[in-house]
């Protein structure tokens, strides 16, 4: 028989689409165990200052489709330091918190078993992120939205491109992975795709435009990581342009930037999220700590935090030979 009475969920770092189905499968998992939630809010901020608020099913109802986080989000500078964690610490024993589940990318859950390892307060992990970097899980949630929302942004560009024989650089996110880039150059039909994995020289990456440019008629779609070593998708641009062998290119850039984050998440990470979030709930009624819920093989996994984001997840070299297939 579990000896918990109370638990708290968080959402931290970057927001990610499907953040808020997850938080709602933790309350509604939770009550399920006759389990209070609490809801800290902004994150470690939030935990500092003592943020925080009671959730039941009436406060998780009707935020399945919504995109952000009800409970907001932040990056703490104050939870890196020893000072700040004992405050976070003395919140949640104040409150009479017995666990945490956590909502959030490497530096959330990297924070978490910093925060586990001091205090000893147990701590599940959720992956939240749009980056799909996560060791430990197939899908990250918000994934599957970011990808879908930057195909859809690339078939608009498509049509610009086609209708001015326009080369278009498009940066979508990515600092040290390129799963976005390369799925959604995959779906969105991109001529080149250029991610951190992969090393390519500049001198490349020109001989492959010129030669994409007189293969498609004059119209080119080249998806860019914004952690390519080579630089993001500006970058990029400024070493072509300072070469007069594309001074008959009509060249532009286009950043997506956060428009990836918002939206509606789609069924997939909908249904990924929620079953993560009832997923850590269980896991910290079994006893379970400083570990991470991922879905392997569609079925849910525990990885020992460390593992999270000391080892790294590697990228499917069969969607890299794709993409170098189907340009």
């Amino acid at each position: 028989m579990s000896s918990f009475k109370k638990i708290g969920v968080f959402t931290s770092g970057g927001d990610a689409p499907g953040m808020n189905a997850c938080v709602r499968a933790v309350v509604r998992g939770a009550i399920k165990h006759d389990l209070k939630v609490i809801g800290i809010l902004r994150g470690y901020s939030g935990m500092i200052d003592g943020d925080m608020v009671e959730l039941d099913d009436q406060s998780v109802s009707n935020i399945l489709q919504t995109g952000g986080t009800i409970l907001k989000s932040s990056r703490s500078g104050r939870f890196m330091t020893e000072e700040g964690r004992r405050a976070a610490a003395r919140q949640l024993r104040k409150e009479r918190i017995d666990g945490l589940i956590a909502i959030g990318g490497d530096g959330t859950l990297k924070g978490a078993a910093i925060f586990y390892e001091e205090h000893e307060i147990p701590t599940v992990g959720c992956p939240g992120t749009i980056d799909n970097d996560l060791y430990g899980t197939d899908e990250t949630i918000g994934f599957d939205t970011a990808v879908n929302t930057a195909i859809q942004n690339i078939d608009r560009i498509r049509d610009t491109a086609d209708a001015h024989d326009r080369l278009f650089l498009v940066e979508v996110m990515g600092r040290d992975a390129g799963y976005i880039a390369l799925h959604s150059g995959l779906g969105g039909g991109a001529e080149l795709v250029l991610i951190p994995e992969t090393l390519t020289e500049m001198d490349e990456v020109k001989r492959r435009i010129h030669k994409l440019m007189s293969a498609h008629a004059r119209s080119s779609i080249v998806v860019v990581a914004e952690g390519d070593e080579l630089g993001g998708a500006s970058e990029i641009a400024s070493a072509m342009r300072e070469d007069d062998s594309f001074s008959n290119i009509d060249l532009r850039v286009c950043i997506l930037g956060h428009i990836q984050r918002g939206g509606a998440p789609t069924a997939r990470d909908r249904i990924l999220a929620s079953r993560l979030g009832v997923a850590a709930v269980d896991a910290l009624i079994e006893g379970h700590a400083n570990v991470m819920v991922g879905v392997v093989n569609n079925e849910i996994k525990l990885t020992p935090s460390k593992n999270v984001w000391s080892r790294k997840k590697a990228i499917n070299n069969e969607l890299i030979r794709l993409t170098e297939i189907l340009h």
